[in-house]
């Protein structure tokens, strides 16, 4: 029978991917252990679980792995049919709509604010910023779109409409990486005045039970942005000297 068998998770526990795996896993009340990994030094199990990518999240369910949060994401909502809220919505063309901002949060918000992370000054940042909040308003018009039948003369609550569904879990793993980029680098990604539906949306979903169940400890996410910027700054030292 589909969900029986037993639930490992290879994440790490700042890992807005691992993040919105744990989510979904909350959501459907599936129990598991989690297992975290540390990714400068991988282990065998990891490696072993996913020798494609050799990355975090991976479901391990009857010693079968699943790889890749979007694909561990449908299977939990699929296998747990039964066993909480429908993560993706039951029509068709929803789910596709769901799949495709999805999918957007992935190619284009993650690697955006990254990119913010990353920028080597002041004013290469700012352009970085402006360039997130460019990728980011674009969710203010799929909010609606995803929230409701487009003949709402208000806004659900989620992009799930009433619950928390797909497109939430995509997009709310990567929040819990913002509040860290305000406090490193005075930036603000989701800007109310630029999109004020989503920024309301985004304190709305922090405060969800499923949200604050997983949500990182405090600092911990700043402490491994830092790791990340010294690993960096000695992997280009180490080529500059080749």
């Amino acid at each position: 029978m589909a969900g029986e068998g037993d639930v490992k998770l290879l994440g790490v526990a700042v890992s807005p991917f691992a993040l919105r795996v744990r989510m979904a896993l909350q959501m459907k009340g599936v129990g598991y252990e989690y297992i975290e990994q540390d990714l400068f030094n991988k282990s065998e199990l990891l490696v072993a679980s996913n020798p494609v990518h050799k990355k975090v999240p991976v479901l391990i369910h009857g010693s079968k792995p699943i790889c890749e949060s979007s694909a561990i994401v449908q299977y939990v909502d699929e296998a747990w049919a039964t066993g909480g809220p429908s993560i993706l919505p039951a029509d068709p063309y929803q789910r596709a709509v769901a799949r495709f901002w999805a999918a957007y949060v992935d190619d284009k918000v993650f690697p955006a604010w990254v990119a913010i992370m990353r920028a080597a000054t002041e004013e290469e940042r700012a352009e970085k910023l402006a360039a997130a909040q460019d990728v980011v308003e674009l969710m203010e018009g799929a909010f609606a779109e995803c929230s409701g039948d487009g003949e709402e003369e208000e806004d659900k609550d989620f992009f799930g409409g009433d619950s928390v569904g797909y497109v939430d879990l995509a997009l709310g793993s990567n929040l819990f990486w913002f509040q860290p980029l305000h406090e490193m680098f005075g930036v603000t990604v989701i800007d109310a005045g630029k999109a004020p539906r989503l920024a309301a949306w985004a304190e709305r979903f922090l405060e969800t039970e499923v949200a604050k169940v997983v949500a990182p400890a405090p600092g911990s996410v700043v402490e491994y942005a830092g790791k990340l910027s010294a690993r960096r700054l000695a992997a280009a030292a180490a080529a500059a000297n080749k």
